[in-house]
């Protein structure tokens, strides 16, 4: 495939916490943006938005309401919010220390399309790509999705959706120490001998969510084969700036809200 042919990705990185169904609400916005220039044949842009979370746990869409009804209460006793996903995966965590990233990609832009198995592959390799360039970390095969630093020592998960050939949900990497306590609280992705472990305590070296941001998207380009440019936010230049940059500004003032309140 040659990068040349298609748009570039545009990629944002949100500096604030963002609360789950926020994103969530996002996605969908940018989703259906991107279903309506499709159906206009209008050229639609591809997006990568990269963030923290607030405390959340989320299930994936083979659970039920019913199912997690006690747990739900009991993690929402330790302070995180509890969300029921349509992302493939089981219960997971989300929060900060943690990168997560949300492509929104058309698949069927390359002929032939990008099957869901190699898009989930490329995801998995632009982390893998990331621990061993940025960090000097080796990651080890395994048979279960996401990327693994040992047998037992998983460090990044993907949980993906894909409608009318465009993606939604995506990959989350553990940077800090700090999602650890909060994934000991459940047996993530179902795997009950797998414990969350961090870059930082692979490495032993102090790091920042946002200082891992440029590696990612440069990366993620390559895995890709795709450009990647920073979204234009400003008010007045396009609907997708125009629902990043709500959003920016709703978050801005509930900061300033919380502060001087």
């Amino acid at each position: 495939m040659n990068s040349l042919q298609f748009p570039p990705i545009v990629y944002h990185y949100f500096s604030r916490p963002l609360p789950y169904l926020r994103a969530l609400q996002l996605q969908e916005s940018i989703h259906a943006f991107q279903i309506l220039q499709r159906r206009s044949s209008l050229e639609h842009q591809d997006v990568l938005l990269l963030l923290q979370h607030k405390p959340v746990y989320t299930g994936g869409r083979r659970q039920t309401e019913s199912e997690t009804a006690s747990e739900r209460a009991r993690l929402r006793a330790l302070g995180a919010d509890f969300v029921l996903a349509e992302r493939g995966g089981e219960l997971t965590y989300h929060g900060p220390g943690q990168i997560v990233g949300y492509p929104l990609l058309d698949l069927g832009r390359t002929k032939p399309a990008i099957g869901i198995r190699d898009y989930i592959s490329r995801l998995q390799y632009m982390l893998s790509l990331h621990l061993r360039e940025a960090h000097g970390l080796t990651p080890i095969e395994s048979e279960h999705t996401g990327v693994f630093l040992g047998e037992h020592e998983k460090v990044a998960s993907v949980g993906v959706q894909v409608r009318h050939r465009l993606t939604s949900h995506g990959f989350a990497m553990n940077i800090t120490h700090e999602p650890r306590p909060w994934f000991d609280e459940i047996v993530a992705c179902g795997l009950a001998d797998v414990k969350a472990t961090s870059i930082e305590s692979a490495t032993g070296k102090k790091l920042d969510v946002g200082a891992e941001v440029h590696g990612i998207v440069e990366r993620f380009g390559r895995a890709m084969k795709r450009q990647m440019i920073p979204l234009e936010v400003p008010v007045g230049t396009d609907k997708l700036g125009e629902l990043v940059y709500t959003l920016e500004q709703e978050l801005k003032e509930e900061r300033e809200d919380e502060l001087y309140s």
